[in-house]
């Protein structure tokens, strides 16, 4: 492979990403601010720190509900609608929240029950980002989304903590509420349409994708996971991040104040956005997929420092070395890409992101487990530990000479339990 890699001018003058990119940015801004105000409104209505806390995850929970059965919809609606209903659910849910006097419980559960549709409005600007930019400019595409999602997130709590302060969190829900409005008519006005992935399928193909939304989401969802090279590359997608969620979540209690926990999990969001944008940027599409693996690996390794229990300043470096590690996905973006059929590209971007979401929960929960049983430093360590040797038994997917996308999708390699139907009913797009 030697092309050289896309840059930011080529990248940017593409309308149609100017038009995603900005609308991404107020999306995770809004989401933010959302989060915080939602867990305010609620502390402040019971008194109740659990309450505040569930409320403040309420709006990710929804995604393993949602990955699992309802993605199929991102191929089966032509994008920008779906994008656009998306920004007019949260207008929605948000001005309820803010002024329709709801009881607690009733918040918490229109929360959970609209975010359930979240995963499809991410898949569907997932599986678009390919179309609108091909090649190494869509991996570039990439690498600037992850640096919008570090560096929004980080001005959304600002902002939203300002507008708490100033108007209390029913204000910031109207804030957010106007931010999705925007969004809305951005995505609305400066997207051409585009007709639904799924409608342009072969018959071969279309045979897998009709029936109901439900069926059909298990269905693919099932032939993604068996499909081994489309398999390996989610499973590196989510393992080491996994380990990486896990110890992040040790760093309230390890240094026992939210103030200084604050400053550490800012610097290792921070991490994340140079990672992302060094190595999108600056690394050419060839040496980008050689650091897959020793980014993963970094991704672990600098936690191992916490056997000698650091300071806070110390804490924070590390960190911030380790999120780094984060940009190791950028190498996987091609292959993956190039590994699902097309029709049901959006259903996949958005496996991915379900299990990325699901993972990362999972293993906050199993490092919160062993910090209450070792204590928080050594289940930081690890956590770490874990990192590294998931990074390292991953290496066959994570190194880029291991010929996963020199066969077709689905082709050929699914396994007896499927029956003989599917493996002859899909095949990759034409593209692909």
């Amino acid at each position: 492979m030697t092309e050289r890699g896309a840059t930011f001018g080529q990248v940017f003058a593409v309308r149609e990403f100017r038009v995603l990119f900005g609308s991404f940015a107020l999306l995770i801004s809004g989401d933010s601010i959302k989060m915080l105000a939602l867990s305010v409104l609620v502390y402040a209505e019971t008194g109740s720190p659990g309450l505040s806390a569930a409320a403040y995850m309420a709006g990710w929970l929804p995604y393993i509900v949602g990955g699992m059965f309802l993605l199929s919809l991102a191929d089966r609606l032509p994008p920008r609608a779906v994008m656009v209903v998306g920004e007019l659910v949260r207008v929605v849910v948000c001005l309820l929240l803010a002024f329709a006097g709801l009881p607690v419980p009733v918040m918490l559960g229109l929360v959970l029950v609209t975010g359930l549709f979240s995963p499809v409005f991410g898949a569907a600007r997932s599986a678009l980002l390919p179309d609108v930019l091909p090649g190494d400019a869509f991996v570039l595409a990439r690498s600037l989304m992850g640096v919008t999602s570090a560096s929004a997130q980080i001005v959304g709590l600002a902002v939203g903590g300002a507008f708490l302060a100033m108007a209390g969190p029913r204000g910031a829900l109207a804030v957010t509420a106007a931010l999705s409005v925007v969004a809305a008519l951005v995505l609305r006005y400066g997207l051409p349409y585009r007709p639904a992935r799924g409608t342009a399928a072969p018959e071969a193909v279309g045979s897998v994708v009709r029936g109901g939304a439900v069926r059909v989401t298990l269905r693919v969802n099932r032939l993604l996971l068996v499909d081994r090279r489309v398999r390996g590359l989610m499973l590196a997608s989510w393992l080491p991040c996994m380990c990486l969620a896990g110890a992040e979540a040790m760093i309230v209690p390890y240094l026992g104040g939210q103030g200084q926990a604050g400053v550490v999990l800012a610097l290792a969001a921070g991490g994340m956005a140079v990672g992302e944008f060094g190595v999108g940027r600056f690394a050419a599409p060839a040496l980008r997929e050689r650091l897959s693996l020793p980014l993963a690996v970094l991704i672990g390794l600098p936690w191992l420092a916490f056997l000698a229990a650091p300071g806070v300043a110390w804490a924070a470096v590390i960190a911030a070395v380790a999120a780094v590690g984060v940009a190791y996905q950028l190498g996987l973006q091609r292959r993956f890409v190039e590994s699902v059929p097309e029709e049901v590209r959006g259903q996949a971007f958005g496996l991915l992101s379900a299990g990325l979401m699901t993972g990362q929960a999972i293993g906050a929960a199993a490092i919160g487990a062993l910090g209450e049983a070792i204590g928080p430093g050594p289940a930081i360590a690890a956590a770490g530990l874990a990192g590294v040797l998931v990074a390292l038994a991953l290496s066959g997917v994570l190194r880029p000479d291991t010929g996963l996308t020199s066969v077709r999708p689905f082709a050929g390699d699914v396994r007896p339990d499927v029956a003989p139907e599917v493996t002859e009913t899909v095949r990759p797009s034409p593209g692909g």
